[in-house]
């Protein structure tokens, strides 16, 4: 009798211990396109800004007080390399010093991050030194060797916290090629996310048996948008269509989201995006019970997007910073040049404006082209009259891209404006339509087209020729092409020099693709000329050889009729930017 009595104490001891398991809950931060805003200050408008690094530190340091660091997870997903003056000083000024965004990845304690395309956009001095200098594992399980096939950087990393097995898994979106040259990339191949995210997902969980599966994808959600075969966006492809992700961290769209959605194999997948410029974090409550024997379960996923709207700057993140602040201060204050009057991309939407066409002109002249193609990288971008700073010109170029100078007959240069100016213009029927292809609601968080249906950075104008647009005439009636800029015969059989940022010209935005029906895998081929710095660096030159700027709108195209364009762009001008 006593050792059955024994035998049942024990059983109720072991069926106690069983009900009556311990609860961990691991919380999943996320930034993601922070895009050089490690200060609460705009090096560019030089103004205080929102957001930062310096903000999510904040943060981040009194959620690991209040729940103890060990809780934590600090993930980061790319496009961290780019942005703001903060960045390009330390990756093409000072390129002695640690990168200032490892020296701020480590203070902060960042466990893993992806490479964002605009990362990659550095070039490998800049992206391998950050990726060297950096405490946390770089992930990309698609961005392979094009030699032997194995991932160029990590594919995948285990973390461990109080008992529990965290995988996460990094993919970049596969749409590099088609926007930056292969300089910049050179030896690497970027993969389909879903095939190589299966593929890892059967290693994970045959090698690692993680308690929660993660993936960080610097890709978006619209798996509508493509480059050349490429899907651009398939964050939401990969969550539906590879089970075994409990989380997918999305970025790169700017675009914000928190949803759950239902994959293959029916179970519930946490999709979250902060969006851009470190102005809120997505974050995951992750819970699990953990029994004695050590056996884990997931319980529940409590997501939510938190922003960094009033929440201090850390001071300790601030004066540990304070010197390289102080570098980047001196580099945007320096002096290049004067302009005469103000030039804003607010007028680059509804005719010749002085700001594009000053691009033109230098694009012409650093090439020697015949014609230039360019477009308002920024949507609301102004450059003040008086004395040109630094800081002034990531207003003007507001991206690192190359100069190209490429060869495309007469047809292709109307093809390829024709698909600009239908993204760019509506059809109309009076002059009570809009003029511009407006959507219904603006998102606010992206910078790019806000407003607009489709991105400001794909509404390409041309210099070099003069044509107008009809506004009232479907695509491919729209342009009219009269003559080359000195009132020469322009040939649609002839062939000519084209002025062309390496975005554009390696496909981007679908314009020489979709629009002038070049395949993509020709476009190399129709490369003459490339420079060898980004172009922002030569315009910088191009302005102290000229220091006094007489900036003026050209005079070489207009909107058709007038009767019609003008008062429907007035009407939208005011819509976007007030009286």
């Amino acid at each position: 009798m006593k050792k059955t009595l024994l035998t049942i104490l024990a059983c109720c001891g072991l069926m106690y211990a069983q009900a009556d398991p311990r609860t961990v809950t691991i919380k999943l931060i996320e930034t993601s396109d922070v895009h050089g805003n490690y200060y609460p200050e705009d090096f560019i408008n030089r103004t205080p800004s929102r957001g930062s690094l310096a903000r999510v530190y904040s943060y981040v340091d009194s959620v690991r007080r209040a729940i103890g660091k060990e809780n934590v997870v600090l993930l980061d997903n790319g496009d961290i390399l780019q942005g703001q003056p903060t960045v390009y000083y330390y990756n093409f000024i000072d390129t002695a010093s640690v990168h200032i965004a490892s020296d701020m990845m480590n203070f902060m304690g960042y466990d893993a991050s992806t490479i964002g395309n605009h990362d990659v956009e550095t070039g490998h001095d800049v992206y391998d030194r950050w990726i060297a200098q950096k405490k946390s594992p770089t992930l990309g399980a698609n961005v392979v060797s094009a030699v032997d096939g194995e991932p160029y950087q990590e594919p995948y990393t285990i973390i461990e916290r109080d008992g529990i097995r965290i995988a996460v898994l990094g993919l970049l979106t596969p749409a590099v090629p088609g926007w930056l040259p292969e300089n910049l990339w050179s030896g690497l191949r970027f993969d389909d996310m879903e095939d190589s995210a299966a593929r890892w997902m059967k290693h994970i969980k045959e090698k690692e048996h993680p308690d929660l599966i993660v993936g960080l994808f610097h890709s978006g959600r619209d798996s509508t948008k493509t480059t050349g075969n490429t899907i651009e966006n398939a964050s939401l492809l990969v969550a539906r269509h590879v089970p075994g992700f409990d989380i997918v961290m999305m970025g790169h769209d700017h675009s914000p989201f928190n949803e759950t959605v239902i994959n293959d194999a029916g179970k519930a997948v946490v999709v979250v995006n902060p969006a851009n410029n470190a102005r809120r974090v997505a974050t995951v409550d992750a819970v699990f019970e953990v029994n004695d024997n050590g056996d884990v379960s997931l319980k529940e996923l409590k997501p939510e997007l938190v922003t960094m709207d009033g929440v201090s700057p850390d001071n300790g993140f601030m004066e540990r910073f304070a010197h390289q602040r102080q570098a980047v201060e001196k580099f945007v204050s320096q002096r290049i040049g004067h302009i005469n009057t103000p030039m804003s991309t607010r007028d680059a939407y509804f005719g010749p404006s002085s700001f594009i066409d000053f691009i033109h002109q230098m694009q012409l002249a650093i090439s020697g082209a015949d014609i230039s193609f360019a477009a308002p990288l920024s949507f609301d971008a102004t450059i003040a009259s008086g004395d040109i700073y630094v800081s002034d010109m990531f207003n003007l170029y507001k991206y690192e891209n190359m100069l190209y100078t490429m060869a495309l007959t007469g047809q292709e240069i109307k093809d390829y404006l024709e698909m600009s100016y239908d993204m760019w213009t509506n059809t109309m029927q009076s002059s009570e339509d809009h003029l511009l292809r407006l959507r219904d609601e603006a998102n606010s968080d992206d910078m790019t087209h806000t407003g607009f249906r489709y991105p400001s950075y794909n509404f390409d104008s041309a210099a070099g020729i003069r044509y107008t647009v009809d506004v009232t005439k479907p695509r491919g009636e729209k342009i009219t092409i009269l003559s080359m800029a000195d009132g020469s015969r322009f040939a649609p059989e002839a062939t000519y020099k084209v002025a062309i940022n390496s975005y554009r010209g390696n496909g981007g935005g679908n314009l020489l693709t979709q629009g002038a029906g070049i395949a993509q895998d020709e476009l190399s081929g129709r490369i003459l000329t490339s420079t060898d710095k980004d172009l922002r660096y030569y315009l910088m030159q191009y302005i102290m050889e000229h220091p006094e700027v007489e900036a003026r709108p050209g005079d070489n195209w207009e909107f058709i009729p007038a009767e019609i364009a003008v008062p429907a762009g007035k009407r939208d001008r005011e819509l976007l930017f007030g009286k």
